[in-house]
């Protein structure tokens, strides 16, 4: 099991998203709000504190939101989950992996500081599948876990 560090949004793609502590995630649809919510795959995004810290380590000061992740996350191997497995966010909310890693796009600024970007290889994309408040210090966990 592990915990929701930020919850993070932004109105448009693209650009860094900010930590706004808590968001309402609608099946089908992803965070309200944010400029990557709708009817696709890849509704809500997740990344490992862990992995942030590999880029800390490198002397980069970076936060919740830097790379562009909706859900700051510490506590599950995010990187060993497979497409179709679901985590359990709070009370009641429920995703679904649909994708795992991403192709980075040209022009990101935290790769041309460090010459790496964590995302490609570490984030996780995920459906809405049971939509409801998640808050940070919310658990998350793989459904099934104890």
């Amino acid at each position: 099991m592990g915990t929701v560090i930020a919850v993070c949004v932004s109105g448009r793609k693209g650009e860094k998203k900010r930590d706004a502590g808590r968001a309402l995630l609608r099946p089908g649809h992803g965070i309200e709000g944010d400029a990557h919510a709708g009817d696709w795959h890849r509704q809500v995004s997740l990344l490992a504190d862990e992995s942030v810290d590999t880029m800390r380590g490198r002397g980069v000061e970076l936060g919740p939101g830097d790379f562009g992740e909706n859900l700051t996350v510490r506590g599950i191997d995010l990187k060993a989950l497979a497409i179709g497995q679901r985590l359990t966010v709070g009370a009641a909310v429920v995703l679904e992996i649909t994708q795992i890693g991403k192709e980075c796009h040209d022009g990101c600024a935290i790769k041309r500081q460090v010459g790496d970007c964590v995302m490609p290889r570490e984030g996780v994309f995920a459906r809405v599948i049971a939509g409801g408040e998640v808050r940070a210090g919310d658990a998350i966990s793989v459904a099934g876990d104890k």
